[in-house]
């Protein structure tokens, strides 16, 4: 079997569902690396973790913790800025080139689908025009997603079923691609992406039972932790105003507990529904990759398991 140095792949992907163990394993398999001549670099895939000041609710792993690995692209991003796949995606790819200069294995490690994918396969952005998103922003703001949704319909039935009639914030970019190029955002993916660069995919499993568990107890550490305190802080930073950073899972509902909308009761349990939805939606995504090698979170032999990937 060749060495880990010398059959080391262009990029390692550590994917899977909310809670399987990634950030650890990304740490043990650059650790490995390491001690096998070969540097290893962490660099993020994950969209929340983008933003500076929400480390509880994403799990974000302190530099402190870090083991001497250099991560990049966590805390890039103001509460106030829009995270979008079409901004993150050069930046990432700019990132994975610079490591792979060093001479240092890049690992990607994230469970945002689509950003994890916009890095590893060939997919394409159509660009944006600020007058179109803005006038679009308008029209939701004044009469809601419904009459955008219908819109969407008759322009793009495809997308629109994908998307629903509730996500405000999709059916605009959709719109706005749509008018802008006159082809659906459908058709803007390529049916059968091609690998960016070479590259290995391991995914983290979890049995369903268990994995509910986890993302429950993973929960309520959050609010242990201090959930409630961290929002307080980002909210005079402008979380409220941003599009994308309030939205997300334990925030929302943590904000609306400041609020007094929701009981801290009310505002775990939904935040555990949530957690657990999105979850089964990670699955599903990761499950579309053929190239994906899929290892048990808690075998104690995954970090060989891995390595042994990665020489295949």
């Amino acid at each position: 079997m060749a060495s880990p140095e010398a059959a080391a792949p262009a990029i390692v992907a550590i994917v899977g569902a909310t809670g399987t163990g990634k950030t650890e394993l990304s740490l043990s398999l650059a650790e490995a690396l390491r001690e096998r001549g070969r540097a290893a670099e962490v660099v993020n895939a994950d969209a929340m973790q983008l933003y500076r000041g929400m480390d509880i609710g994403t799990a974000k792993l302190p530099p402190s913790d870090w083991r001497g690995v250099p991560h990049h692209l966590f805390d890039v991003l103001d509460v106030t800025d829009e995270a979008t796949v079409a901004r993150y995606q050069p930046e990432a790819r700019r990132t994975i080139g610079d490591i792979l200069s060093r001479g240092a294995t890049p690992i990607l490690v994230g469970g945002s689908g689509l950003y994890v994918s916009s890095v590893l396969f060939d997919f394409r952005f159509p660009v944006t025009d600020p007058e179109l998103r803005a006038r679009l922003e308008a029209e939701l703001a004044a009469h809601g997603p419904g009459m955008l949704f219908r819109r969407l319909a008759a322009l793009d039935p495809g997308a629109a079923q994908r998307i629903g009639s509730a996500n405000g914030r999709r059916i605009v970019r959709a719109l706005e691609v749509a008018e802008l190029t006159g082809v659906p955002v459908s058709g803007s993916l390529p049916e059968t992406p091609q690998l960016w660069r070479r590259a290995v995919l391991l995914g983290l499993a979890a049995p369903r039972d268990e994995l509910v568990r986890r993302l429950d107890e993973r929960v309520e550490r959050m609010w242990r932790a201090g959930l409630t305190d961290e929002v307080r802080r980002l909210i005079p930073l402008g979380l409220e105003e941003g599009v994308t950073a309030r939205r997300a899972i334990g925030y929302a509902q943590a904000l609306a507990e400041v609020k007094g909308e929701m009981n801290r009761a009310e505002a775990i349990a939904a935040t555990q529904q949530l957690t657990r939805r999105y979850a089964r939606r990670q699955v599903s995504w990761f499950k579309r990759y053929d190239d994906l090698y899929w290892l048990d979170y808690d075998d104690p032999q995954l970090i060989g398991s891995a390595l042994d990937m990665l020489t295949r």
